[in-house]
């Protein structure tokens, strides 16, 4: 497919990273079905270019409003191309502050929203032996630290799926790329980010500094979501994608440091763990390869 006749799909394009895409998309001539819950943002940006954009807005949390969006799009483009899964919420507290209905809804909108429009275009995809997915994560898809426990659980899940996920479509075509950024100039810190339903005065040695760091840098952040931007457009390009776009410098030393002290604290017990065979077993890698 020449990329100006392609075809994106993107989640969350009312702000944020969603927008920036959106808006790049359409500057070099590509079509968008453009998917948010805020219908005034929508339209804004579809007067970039009326006739190659199509403003669609639906609560992500709703599995019928995910089909009806899925279908508006296929009937008025013909085709989606592109998948951009970027809608999604942050969080800071405890995992013991938010009450169960606040993990679901982080998983809801974090995991199942992408995890279902995925499906639901799958098919689509796999009859036209073409396709690119672009998930967005997080670093913190790949780390997690105290404070970040529900909003890293829905991004590690989305992770696990879409690495599983990639391998099982690599031979109709469709490429998947988990984009993982750190500290970007979004609403991830302002008022779209959840709150715990209870504050514990016992955590709050640990959650206040990160609170203060978080909400004080708001429109701060070092990360320009239009850089960001650029460099999915240039994956979709990329012949051989990579699986991961790793974005911000925050996000590489964060990377690095975090997973040198998880392979060493592995590294310890390895020994302890390779010794738990039967003595006369088989050790075959897993996958059976």
């Amino acid at each position: 497919m020449e990329k100006h006749n392609r075809v994106w799909l993107i989640t969350g394009a009312s702000s944020g990273f969603g927008l920036a895409l959106a808006k790049a998309v359409l500057a070099r001539g590509e079509r968008v079905a453009a998917v948010a819950r805020r219908h005034e943002a929508l339209i804004e940006l579809t007067k970039l270019a009326p006739d190659r954009s199509l403003a669609l807005t639906a609560d992500l949390n709703d599995p019928q409003a995910r089909s009806v969006a899925v279908d508006q799009a296929l009937s008025h483009f013909g085709r989606i191309d592109v998948l951009a899964n970027i809608a999604g919420r942050g969080s800071l507290g405890a995992v013991e502050e938010f009450s169960p209905d606040q993990l679901r809804s982080q998983m809801e909108i974090n995991f199942f929203a992408a995890a279902e429009l995925t499906r639901l275009l799958l098919p689509h995809m796999r009859a036209n032996r073409s396709g690119h997915v672009l998930n967005l994560t997080s670093i913190g898809g790949l780390i997690s630290i105290g404070g970040f426990g529900a909003y890293c659980a829905s991004k590690f899940a989305l992770e696990a799926w879409s690495e599983a996920f990639a391998d099982e479509v690599a031979g109709f075509g469709i490429r998947v790329t988990l984009v993982e950024p750190g500290n970007f100039r979004t609403e991830f810190a302002g008022g779209a980010n959840m709150r715990p339903a209870q504050s514990i005065d016992d955590y709050r040695p640990l959650i206040a500094p990160i609170e203060d760091f978080l909400y004080g840098q708001d429109g701060r952040q070092p990360g320009d979501p239009a850089k960001a931007a650029e460099a999915m457009m240039m994956v979709v390009e990329d012949k051989a994608p990579p699986r991961r776009l790793v974005l911000g410098s925050d996000a590489f030393a964060a990377l690095d440091r975090i997973y040198d002290a998880r392979l060493a604290d592995i590294a310890r017990y390895r020994s302890v763990g390779e010794a738990t065979a039967y003595p006369d077993a088989e050790i075959r890698p897993i996958g059976g390869a």
